[in-house]
C-alpha cells in the first residue's frame, strides 16, 4: 500500500513548528491551511486506495441487490395470503370427509350387526343396501389422496424457497439462535409424547410383550 512521503511528513512538521513559534490561539486561515497541506499529502495515498473501496463498495451493492432478489424469490405474500391458507383448508376438509366416511361405515356395520338374520330375504336387502354404503364411502380415500397430494405440494414449495434463502446466506452451522422451549413442547418431551409412529420406528408390539411374564400364572405372581 502506498505510504505518505517524507517531503510531505516534512511539510506538515515545519508548518506545525512555524505556528508553534508564533504564538498565542491557532487562527481559522490556520487551520485551514493545515487541511489544505493534510489533503494534498493525502492525495497520492487515496488515489491508490479508491479503486480498491469502490470495488468493496461495488461488491456489497451486488450483494445487497442479490439478497433483494432471494428475498423476493421467496415470494412470502403468495405464501401467506394463498398457499399455507389453502393447504390448510385442504387439511379441514380431508379431517371432516375422513370424519364423515368413518362414522358412515360404522354406523352400517352396527346395523348390519343388529339385524335379524332369521328374517333371510329382509337381512339379505339390509346387508346389500349397507354394504354399498360402506363402499360409497370408501371412494372418500381418491379425493383425499389428490388433496393431501396438494399439501405436500404446498410444502416442498416453501420448503424449496427457504432452503434456497438460507443457503444463499450460508448461515454456518451453529449460528442459529437457541430456542426457547414452550411448555407444551417441554411436557410433551417429559411425558414422551410423539404421537403415532411410522413404520419401524418407536416400541413396537413385540417389545411390551416382551416386557410381561409368558403365562397366566407369572402374571397373577405379579400380584401377590
Amino acid at each position: 500500500m502506498t505510504q505518505i512521503t517524507k517531503d510531505n511528513v516534512a511539510n506538515i512538521v515545519a508548518f506545525l513548528e512555524e505556528n508553534k513559534n508564533k504564538g498565542g490561539d491557532v487562527s481559522l486561515t490556520d487551520v485551514m491551511h493545515l487541511a489544505e497541506m493534510m489533503s494534498g499529502s493525502m492525495h497520492e495515498f487515496l488515489s491508490k486506495v479508491q479503486p480498491a473501496i469502490t470495488e468493496e463498495l461495488t461488491a456489497i451493492a451486488r450483494e445487497i441487490s442479490s439478497m433483494k432478489q432471494e428475498i423476493a424469490q421467496l415470494q412470502a405474500k403468495d405464501m401467506t395470503s394463498n398457499r399455507i391458507p389453502d393447504a390448510g383448508r385442504e387439511l379441514d376438509a380431508i379431517v371432516e370427509a375422513t370424519e364423515d366416511a368413518t362414522n358412515t361405515i360404522m354406523e352400517a356395520a352396527e346395523e348390519i350387526m343388529s339385524a335379524d338374520p332369521t328374517n333371510f330375504a329382509a337381512y339379505h336387502e339390509l346387508v346389500n343396501g349397507k354394504m354399498i354404503a360402506i363402499f360409497e364411502a370408501c371412494t372418500f380415500q381418491d379425493i383425499t389422496g389428490q388433496r393431501i397430494s396438494k399439501v405436500v405440494s404446498t410444502l416442498n414449495y416453501i420448503d424449496q424457497r427457504v432452503s434456497d434463502f438460507v443457503a444463499r446466506l450460508r448461515i454456518p452451522d451453529g449460528f442459529e439462535a437457541p430456542v426457547e422451549e414452550t411448555a407444551e413442547e417441554r411436557r410433551k418431551r417429559e411425558l414422551i409424547l410423539h404421537g403415532p409412529q411410522m413404520t419401524g420406528e418407536g416400541v413396537s408390539q413385540n417389545d411390551v410383550d416382551a416386557m410381561f411374564p409368558d403365562s397366566q400364572s407369572e402374571i397373577d405372581k405379579l400380584f401377590d
